[in-house]
């Protein structure tokens, strides 16, 4: 998964014509390193979306834009517009299922 700063992640986000996946965290946060796990493990099963992950820590403009609530968050985009946002990181099959749903 790729580590994006602040001005890769809008970039990105505006000019992805597929599936986004973006991942929110912070390095310190234990919730956030269960759920980066989880999403290295989805990234590998077959499915159309693009992954990327961003420290929250050095996005607050984008934080406050997208008026992100917590961490971990993870954000679908679908030709650079917000489709899910999901923040409970059930499971491995929760996420391949959400995933799934927006594709």
């Amino acid at each position: 998964m790729k580590e994006l700063n602040s001005q890769e992640a809008l970039h990105t986000i505006r000019e992805n014509e597929r599936l986004l996946a973006l991942y929110l965290y912070t390095p310190m946060c234990g919730t956030c390193q269960v759920a980066g796990r989880m999403i290295d493990i989805v990234e590998k099963l077959p499915q159309p979306f693009v992954f990327a992950k961003a420290n929250l820590n050095y996005l607050a403009g984008f934080a406050t834009e997208h008026a992100v609530e917590s961490v971990p968050c993870l954000l679908l985009f679908k030709d650079g517009v917000e489709v899910e946002r999901i923040y409970a990181f059930q499971s491995v099959p929760f996420l391949y299922e959400a995933l799934n749903k927006v594709a």
